[in-house]
């Protein structure tokens, strides 16, 4: 019998850990949460000190009744949930329902935290107990509880003035207003030309480029020459006045160093993920878990790197002393510094005892471990022992030159600018990447010919180019999750929720790995701007996040913190519910009258997206989609499908707009009534089990809603309505699974056919459901 009971969040973990500890420790999962505020009005009590009323989640009934059962042969009970807030309340959740159903009589319950699985971690921590913090389950209660008042309070609000169905966060809200404000600014840029010169020259034999930058002794700006016929004088003028060549006036060289980056923190490695390898955040922390929970490595199974939630820098003294011993024995001793680095760690919150995000082992060489990973496991671990070696190498030394060059004379300057890299450093192991970078990398990292001042270097040409300037970038996910980081919104177990809950939603699209807001994110955008201010400001969000921190620290008691929140939040809610009406929000008025009744035009908001429509509805019922022309204008021709036609009758293919958005139609309707859907099926590498000939698809119905059916129809019927994965059904056979989600049941691998009830919970990312993008 085991005399010690180990409880951790995933299953995954479980045999791992269990090893380690031997045959007297049992360990079992609680699948994440096993507590939740019961779904409906009134779990929150703001008159009774926040009291909140739990429920166990249907899910992990179960899960709880194992762990009720071997608790009665235990004597000790070691709650080693995730060492952060969420895993402090977790295990706190585990224990108040053991209490409740007393089964803790005369049992030894202690908390234990490691920030890797690995054997040393995991003993020393059993080793090393200590109590659950009430602090950080405070902070966590905090958190839940605003965002339950703010979900059941202002959720109803919108659906009254806006639309059934939606719903608002506390911390969401303010990252809508994000994307919505960039879109709003791209929206109202306004393109400006302008054209710059550079001379083509050569020196030495060797080819280079040199800018203007003073042009009849004024320095020159980015709108100093706006049009085509003004551009072309300046360069006429300048290859007169040069006749052939530049002379060097100046020539400037100095050295400069540049430092690694920190180690990854999570916030870092969702960008850097971004960037570097196009996963999204969900997908960065799905991945980073299963390298921190056990990889099997051939007859051992091993956490590869530590916990993936921190916004500390710090690096553990002896994982310091590994980094620095294989620097020196895989790249050389002159690579190594002679202290090692210390970075700041930015978050007030940040505990020394926790750490960056980093190999378990430095030791463990990617390459010596991609056998024993998958393609994306390999990659990110890759990526993170990379940045881990690096932060600890010397800085990489780069020579920078300028050189002036007068063209006839000094009134008249182009400008040159070269580096080399003189001792590489870190940078032989990693370098960060950067967001939209609108650096000229070729001038940048040219290398220049030697030049001597006073000497001629042959001009080839000039070239006039012409620019327009660009609109400030859509967000990314990385850029994103920098803009939330820089805010002070949200927290490194946060970021990917909140992005996967903006696009869950509806109120963001991705295209192109770029966010745009639909037309529902930019009336709920506008609703809280206008009349909730205060509660989507960068600021206030920020600083409820810090006053939460506070608490979690203990610096905080959070009951008084809420009555600062619910007062004056609650008594906005009643004022708003009796003050604004439904087409406050909904239209925005438009100079312009109506072509049929002469009444004003107004933008509203319908079941397919805004549209402009006449304001004396139902009376009048003119409408036209927002992007058409004014009443007066004829409507656009319709924007032809290049390189197809019909395959029907050969006429034109045009994609048209109906009644369930746009799709792709034959030009001589209605004597052609071919139709196709616009968006082409997404194959899920699934065989179809039915004809064992065609792949199934994800296609979308005329409704808008997502299936799934075979690429053989009509000649094979099979159809689907929740994604398919390549796995038989261990009870029946048949060749796949699908992945099922509910309420009751959360997300689930269930077998398709209705004779059959094999289901079970699936531990993949809950964004598996929705099939192929």
């Amino acid at each position: 019998m085991s005399k010690s009971l180990v409880i951790v969040e995933s299953p995954a973990k479980c045999k791992t850990i269990e090893k380690y500890l031997g045959k007297d420790f049992q360990v079992l999962a609680s699948y994440g949460h096993v507590r939740d505020l019961i779904p409906k009005e009134g779990a929150v009590d703001p008159e009774n000190g926040f009291a909140m009323k739990y429920q166990v989640i249907d899910r992990n009934q179960r899960h709880l009744q194992e762990i009720g059962k071997a608790i009665k042969n235990v004597d000790t009970l070691y709650l080693a949930t995730d060492p952060d807030r969420e895993g402090e309340a977790i295990s706190w959740h585990v224990f108040e329902h053991l209490k409740e159903k007393k089964l803790l009589k005369n049992k030894e319950v202690l908390r234990v935290v490691f920030h890797e699985i690995t054997k040393k971690a995991v003993t020393e921590a059993i080793a090393h107990p200590t109590e659950l913090s009430n602090n950080l389950v405070n902070a966590q209660q905090a958190r839940r509880a605003l965002d339950y008042l703010v979900g059941f309070n202002l959720s109803p609000l919108l659906w009254k003035k806006i639309r059934r169905g939606l719903s608002a966060g506390r911390v969401q809200s303010p990252a809508l207003r994000m994307i919505v404000e960039r879109e709003m600014e791209i929206e109202a840029f306004k393109t400006r030309e302008y054209w710059s010169h550079t001379a083509e020259a050569n020196a030495q034999g060797l080819p280079f480029k040199a800018k203007l930058t003073y042009f009849n002794g004024e320095k020159l700006n980015q709108f100093s020459f706006t049009d085509e016929a003004q551009a072309s004088q300046v360069k006429q003028s300048l290859l007169d006045a040069a006749d052939g060549q530049l002379i060097v006036a100046k020539l400037e060289k100095k050295q400069r160093s540049k430092n690694p980056a920190p180690p990854f923190i999570t916030s870092t490695l969702q960008q850097e993920a971004a960037r570097k390898l196009g996963f999204t955040t969900k997908r960065t922390m799905m991945v980073a878990q299963q390298l921190y929970e056990g990889i099997d490595l051939g007859g051992e199974t091993v956490g590869l790197i530590s916990y993936m939630r921190t916004d500390s820098v710090n690096l553990a003294e002896e994982a310091l002393a590994d980094i620095r011993a294989l620097i020196a024995e895989k790249y050389g001793a002159d690579d190594v510094p002679k202290e090692p680095r210390r970075f700041k760690t930015k978050s007030k919150n940040a505990q020394e005892a926790h750490e960056a995000i980093r190999p378990t082992s430095v030791q463990r060489l990617p390459e010596q471990v991609k056998n024993r990973l998958s393609a994306e496991q390999f990659k990110l671990y890759d990526l993170i022992w990379k940045r881990t070696v690096a932060c600890q190498m010397i800085h990489a030394t780069l020579n920078q030159v300028a050189v002036d060059l007068n063209c006839g004379s000094d009134k008249n300057v182009f400008r040159a600018t070269g580096s080399t890299v003189t001792n590489p450093g870190f940078m032989k192991v990693y370098l960060e990447g950067v967001d939209d970078s609108k650096e000229a990398a070729d001038d940048q990292d040219s290398l220049l010919p030697p030049m001597e001042e006073g000497r001629p270097v042959v001009l080839n040409d000039i070239a006039a180019t012409q620019h327009f300037t660009e609109p400030p970038p859509r967000y990314s996910e990385a850029s994103l999750v920098k803009a939330l980081e820089e805010h002070g919104i949200g927290r490194p177990s946060t970021y990917a929720t909140i992005i996967s809950t903006l696009q869950n939603r509806e109120y963001v699209t991705i295209d192109n790995k770029r966010f745009y807001p639909t037309d529902v994110g930019r009336i709920v955008n506008k609703f809280l701007t206008e009349h909730f201010t205060k509660y989507v400001d960068y600021s206030f969000t920020a600083n409820l996040e810090d006053d939460l921190d506070a608490v979690s620290r203990g610096e905080k008691d959070w009951i008084p913190l809420m009555n600062d929140f619910w007062r004056p939040f609650t008594q906005l809610i009643n004022e708003k519910e009796e003050s604004v009406q439904r087409k406050d929000v909904t239209q925005e008025s438009i100079d312009e009258k109506c072509p049929e009744c002469g009444s004003p035009l107004s933008i509203r908001l319908g079941r397919n997206g805004r549209f402009i429509g006449c304001t004396n509805y139902p009376t009048c019922s003119y409408t036209r989609n927002l992007g058409d022309d004014n009443a007066g204008a004829a409507s656009a021709e319709p924007e032809v499908v290049e390189g197809r036609v019909c395959p029907k009758c050969e006429s034109t293919l045009v994609i048209k707009t109906g009644k369930y958005g746009k799709f792709v139609g034959c030009s001589a309707y209605p004597k052609c009534k071919h139709i196709e859907p616009l968006e082409k099926p997404s194959d899920t590498g699934v065989e179809c089990p039915q004809c064992k000939n065609g792949a199934i698809l994800k296609r979308k119905a005329r409704s808008g809603k997502i299936f799934y059916s075979c690429s053989e129809y009509p000649k094979c019927d099979y159809a689907l309505w929740d994604a398919p994965i390549k796995e038989s059904c261990p009870d029946c056979n048949w060749p796949i699974l699908t992945l099922k989600t509910t309420k009751r049941r959360g997300t689930e691998k269930v077998c398709p056919q209705k004779e059959c009830k094999y289901a079970t919970p699936y531990e993949g990312d809950p964004d598996d459901v929705n099939g192929p993008a």
